[in-house]
């Protein structure tokens, strides 16, 4: 079973596996980002990314999916645009945040995302997680927090962290507050995805949902007197790889997985990716992880562990 295709009920171990796929596809980002940010703005990287997965979807959509896109009612049509927008934002937001506040503060603000989703869900979407899954995100949102902290504190006969001003003062309150942001808008994407995989097939789905998001993300960049054109070869292949596996392979497989899985434990799977992050890292930059990443690392999986044990609703 590809995770590109719908079926009618996978068991437990083919979502895992799924979850799996997309976190470990997903992980690759942060690399590849690392490798095109030599040369490229980070608009110009996150607007590339969604339009090339939408070229690269369009000859699937436009013909297997034409009559499902022909048919969609308005209302699937603006949760669609809302959807994309949300999307697009969480990009331009996350990444802005980058600018003026601390790599831990960003990862552990947009890493709440899961909490909001959790808060959300049962309002509009009826979904509630069993008890054992909100242990289980407790964990993860704990591992989360852990690994993003350990970018600003160090251990000197014990943890010394910056003081709480240079974390939420100055400059960084509004980093802050982008980092945020992005997880309320990453939180968007995937309330409104639950809803409209429902009754959505996944290509359709997926090239209506990047399409709208690429061209927000165009429009930003030019707004922000930035080109897409100019680069390298080599950058615009990261940007290509950017495309094929976190955004094709990874983001994909989430809303597959949204079809069959609530959408507040979808969102805890995403929090797997700074693991998956960190051992590519290490292998590909020789960036050694100290224990407190590790701790973080372990209580993440531990959370995704509990919190996949619930019956799928």
């Amino acid at each position: 079973m590809h995770p590109g295709s719908d079926v009618k009920d996978p068991s437990r171990l083919v979502l895992s596996l799924a979850l799996l796929l997309a976190i470990l596809a997903v992980s690759t980002a942060s690399i590849f980002i690392r490798f095109a940010q030599m040369e490229a703005p980070s608009l110009v990287i996150a607007a590339g990314r969604l339009t090339l997965a939408s070229l690269v979807l369009a000859p699937f959509a436009l013909t297997r999916g034409r009559s499902e896109l022909q048919h969609l009612t308005r209302l699937d049509l603006g949760l669609a645009l809302v959807s994309g927008i949300c999307l697009a934002l969480h990009f331009a937001t996350w990444i802005s945040s980058l600018e003026t506040t601390s790599i831990a503060s960003s990862v552990v603000l947009v890493s709440t995302a899961p909490l909001w989703v959790a808060l959300l869900s049962p309002l509009l979407l009826g979904e509630r997680l069993a008890p054992l899954a909100l242990v289980g995100m407790a964990l993860a949102l704990a591992g989360g927090s852990i690994i993003g902290i350990s970018d600003a504190c160090r251990w000197e006969g014990g943890l010394a962290c910056p003081p709480l001003a240079e974390w939420w003062g100055g400059a960084a309150m509004g980093g802050n507050f982008l980092a945020l942001a992005g997880a309320w808008t990453v939180t968007g994407y995937l309330i409104i995805g639950r809803r409209l995989r429902s009754r959505m097939s996944l290509v359709p789905y997926i090239f209506l949902v990047y399409g709208i998001a690429a061209v927000v993300l165009v429009a930003i960049l030019l707004a922000a007197g930035q080109t897409p054109f100019g680069y390298t070869p080599m950058t615009y292949l990261w940007i290509l790889l950017l495309a094929l596996v976190p955004q094709l392979i990874g983001h994909s497989t989430y809303n597959w997985a949204l079809r069959y899985l609530p959408a507040a434990l979808v969102a805890i799977g995403v929090l797997g990716e700074p693991i998956g992050s960190t051992i590519l890292g290490y292998l590909i930059f020789g960036e050694s992880p100290g224990w407190i990443k590790v701790v973080g690392g372990i209580l993440i999986l531990a959370g995704i562990s509990l919190a996949t044990r619930q019956e799928r609703k």
